[in-house]
């Protein structure tokens, strides 16, 4: 088993990874703009860090968004 190391909130440090807005967007396949809009309008739920005018994203929230909207992924189940 891989040990984490840890940071002072007990968060393991490759759960901590913070991306600028612009790693983040790239890391989707979206504009920065897209993320920006995102946000303002609520128009889908993606957490980030923000401190005064820096906004972060941490590469988990990144790969659950992912998860939450994938489609496809189940196979069809067909009535006999």
């Amino acid at each position: 088993m891989k040990s984490q190391e840890n940071t002072f909130d007990g968060v393991g440090a490759s759960h901590s990874e913070l991306l600028t807005r612009r790693q983040a967007a790239a890391y989707l396949g979206v504009a920065e703009q897209t993320l920006a809009v995102w946000k303002c309008h609520a128009r889908y739920f993606l957490p980030c860090v923000k401190i005064g005018r820096i906004v972060r994203y941490r590469k988990v929230d990144l790969d659950n968004f992912i998860a939450r909207h994938m489609h496809g992924t189940e196979q069809p189940r067909f009535s006999q």
